[in-house]
C-alpha cells in the first residue's frame, strides 16, 4: 500500500515527547497539535476542549439557522426542532 506523504502528519502526544522528525518516502512529514478523525478532534494534549469547542459552534449555527428560517414560532413546533438537530 502506498501514502500520500502530503496528507500524512505526525503527532506529539505527551509532554515528555521528544518531538523526533519522522521521514516517509524521502519527505519529511508535518507535525500537527490537533486533528480529526472520525468526527472526534484528538489534541496532542488530549485534551476535550476542542471537541467541546467545535461542537458547541456547530449546535450554535444550526439553531440560528433554525431561529432564523422559521417565521412561525410555535412552542411545539420550535422544541421539536431544536431536539431533532443531528
Amino acid at each position: 500500500m502506498s501514502f500520500n506523504t502530503n496528507k500524512c502528519k505526525v503527532m506529539h502526544v505527551g509532554r515528555t515527547n521528544q518531538k523526533f522528525s519522522y521521514v516517509m518516502n524521502g519527505q519529511i512529514l508535518d507535525t500537527s497539535d490537533s486533528e480529526k478523525d472520525l468526527g472526534v478532534m484528538i489534541s496532542s494534549y488530549l485534551k476535550s476542549s476542542n471537541q467541546c469547542i467545535h461542537a458547541s459552534s456547530k449546535a450554535s449555527k444550526m439553531l440560528g439557522m433554525i431561529k432564523g428560517t422559521v417565521s412561525y414560532k410555535n412552542p411545539e413546533i420550535m422544541v421539536g426542532l431544536y431536539k431533532n438537530i443531528s
